[in-house]
This record gives structure tokens, C-alpha cells and sequence, in this order.
């Protein structure tokens, strides 16, 4: 079967699809509570339009303090996150796309030397290369070397999900992050859906239920999953609303609804500290100088002593935002061991359901351009 979705997938994004609104949902098109950073949205004004408009993600994936970073985007496509995080991470970071569809790869290259020219570069501080999201060995891309992954709709493409987290995990360096938005589903999909091709190539058929994913990532060694924000995806074809059960037509239906979320976790390292803290920001990370949204919990405002669990505080002191952090540790006692974790918090339902949708319903969702906040979640 794995061989067969590649194919559908490779199929679907290299040929069927030419532009964002070739899309049947508003995935691509969807706009969030959160606006994109300053620095972002004046990288995005010099993306070159062409790549634009091949840009088929479902959130904004813009992590903080990139600068010097050496960072990874699993499904790059077109290259759109890419050039933008190439020009905040500067002439010392590098930012490397994998994408398994060839279209794609020579999309992205061709924009190699203009967007070099555009930032103002010696040399150009991004690539792309070919490759599978399960066997990123096998596309030359080495163990322990990222300090950011990145995603951008793309996992619920993959076939096998636990081997793309597992080389993730393989892939970063102690204290790096995963920062993606992928497309959930409210419940497990049934294998009918996923034989579907255009149901797996919109991202439907391959959607993880949104509890499976905090299970895998625990499983496989990385720290809790953060929610960072979260939008209702709208369907905008009757014949797959009607495969999926997004409306009741018949008693085939199977009521699944989908929602992208945007999620972020840690690779933190085993030796590291387990107590509470108390954090003080410094206001020191660029486009964020009086407050960090870190996810739908954690806000951290510019000099305010904010007590957080052992695992924030060892995602603070162990990660790229350490110079930005003042950590005490609040007590002795240790994170408590067999309590049962409450994750409703990381229900991107319930926080879409909260946020509501900003987009006006439609037969068909409208190109997406450059302004301020598109393709955010």
C-alpha cells in the first residue's frame, strides 16, 4: 500500500494539482487567530509569486528565534516555507526542503538564485532534494543535525506516520524542535476512506485521529505536544463531503469532521533536569519584544515570573530559547510519576470550535495571495 499512496500522492500534487485553489477545501486558504510575525510577512512579500501559487499547506509554520538555525521542511513543495524561513534564519542558517514528488523539487530549484539575489546573499542558504518522509537516511540527511523541523501538510500524505516522527526524532539535535500543522480528523478514519485517492490526496484519507498523535510522539521519546492554534477545514466538493460524512446523506456517512491544527514538540535531552521553575522572559526574541504565545497555554510576558511543569521548563532550558529565559528552579519536587496526562487542551476541535472559522463559506475557495496571514491556520 505504501508504494501505491506515494504514487497516487506524487500524481495528485505533481500533475492534478497546478494552483492553490485546485484544491477541494479551504486548507490553503484558511486564516487563524494568530498573525504572521513582522519579519515573516516582509520575507513572504519577496517569495517569488510562481511559488505562491503552488503553495498547498494548511497552517503557519513560522517557528520564534530562527536566526542561525539549520532547519528542515519535511514536504516542501513548491518551497514557499523555505525561502521564507531562508531569509530568518540569515546567511548563517540553512534551511533544506525534502519533498518526494519531482515537480515539485524542480519548482523549488528554479527559484534557488533568484531568491538568493532577493535577500541580498553571498550564496544561497537553502536546497531541496528528493526523497521519502520515512527514509530521510536514503536522501543523504544525516542523524542529530536540525535544530528545527518543520511541516507543512504533509504527514497526513504519508503512509506511515510512526517511521516520518521517527526519523524526525533520529533527525534533530537534543534541545530541537518539530514545529508542523497537519490536517486531524475527529475520530480514526476507516480503511474505506483511505483506498480513495482524492480523499488520501486532500489530506482526508491519510489524517491521523488527533489522540494518535500525542500517543505517537510520547511513545517515541519526545516531549508532550503543544497546540499552538487550530482552524476548521471546510469541503468544498460535494462528492467528498459526501464520502466522508461531513454531511449526512446517507448510511454510508461516517461523520468524521476535520479541523488543521499546529502543534510543536521537543527532542529533549535524557540527562536533563525533571523540577518546576519559575521562568522570567527577557523580551529578547525579534517580532516578539513584550509577549511569547508559545502555544494555547503558555504566554509569556516580558519580565513576569511564570511557574510552569518540569517538562516547559526543561524545553526552555535545553532549547534554542534558553537566552531568552531566566529559569529557577521553584522547589525540589520532582514531575510526579503515574499521574494519568489530561490532553483535552490539545483538541484542535475544541480550540477551532473556540476560535471559529474566519472564512466565509463557498462552492469554491478563492486564490490565496501574499497579505498578512495566508495560508495561516
Amino acid at each position: 500500500m505504501d508504494s501505491a499512496v506515494h504514487d497516487n500522492v506524487k500524481k495528485y500534487y505533481g500533475k492534478r494539482l497546478q494552483k492553490s485553489e485546485d484544491l477541494q477545501s479551504n486548507a490553503s486558504c484558511s486564516r487563524g487567530c494568530r498573525p504572521m510575525p513582522a519579519s515573516a510577512r516582509e520575507a513572504l512579500k519577496l517569495v517569488h509569486p510562481d511559488v505562491c501559487a503552488r503553495y498547498f499547506g494548511c497552517g503557519l509554520v513560522v517557528p520564534e528565534s530562527m536566526e542561525g538555525c539549520k532547519v528542515l521542511d519535511l514536504g516542501s513543495g513548491s518551497g514557499r516555507d523555505c525561502y521564507i524561513l531562508s531569509k530568518l534564519v540569515g546567511q548563517t542558517g540553512h534551511v533544506t526542503g525534502v519533498d518526494m514528488t519531482s515537480e515539485m523539487i524542480l519548482t523549488s530549484r528554479k527559484y534557488l538564485q533568484y531568491h538568493q539575489e532577493k535577500f541580498g546573499y553571498e550564496k544561497a542558504n537553502t536546497d531541496f532534494v528528493q526523497g521519502y518522509l520515512e527514509s530521510l537516511g536514503e536522501a543523504g540527511i544525516q542523524s542529530d543535525c536540525c535544530d528545527v523541523l518543520i511541516s507543512n501538510c504533509v504527514i497526513c500524505l504519508c503512509p506511515d506516520k510512526r517511521a516520518v516522527l521517527q526519523e524526525a526524532h533520529r533527525i534533530l539535535k537534543d534541545g530541537g524542535e518539530f514545529y508542523f500543522s497537519d490536517m486531524y480528523a475527529s475520530k480514526a478514519v476507516p480503511e474505506s476512506l483511505k483506498q480513495d485517492p482524492v480523499v488520501w490526496g486532500e489530506g482526508m484519507g491519510g489524517a491521523l485521529y488527533w489522540k494518535d498523535l500525542i500517543s505517537v510522539v510520547k511513545e517515541l521519546g519526545f516531549s508532550t505536544p503543544y497546540l499552538v492554534t487550530a482552524s476548521k477545514i471546510l469541503v468544498h466538493n460535494s462528492e467528498i463531503l459526501k464520502k466522508t460524512g461531513m454531511f449526512m446523506s446517507d448510511s454510508t456517512a461516517w461523520d468524521i469532521a476535520y479541523a488543521s491544527g499546529t502543534y510543536r514538540f521537543f527532542k529533549l535531552p535524557k540527562s536533563r533536569t525533571n523540577k518546576k521553575a519559575v521562568v522570567t522572559y527577557r523580551g529578547t526574541i525579534p517580532d516578539y519584544a513584550e509577549q511569547l504565545d508559545f502555544d494555547t497555554l503558555h504566554v509569556f510576558k516580558k519580565g513576569e515570573a511564570v511557574s510552569v511543569d518540569a517538562e516547559m521548563a526543561a524545553v526552555l532550558q535545553c532549547s534554542r530559547f534558553a537566552p531568552h529565559f531566566t529559569v529557577q528552579s521553584s522547589d525540589n519536587t520532582s514531575a510526579s510519576e503515574g499521574e494519568t496526562p489530561q490532553y483535552c487542551h490539545l483538541n484542535p476541535f475544541l480550540l477551532a470550535d473556540r476560535l471559529g472559522t474566519s472564512v466565509q463559506k463557498s462552492s469554491k475557495p478563492g486564490p490565496c495571495d501574499n497579505k498578512e496571514g495566508a495560508g495561516a491556520p
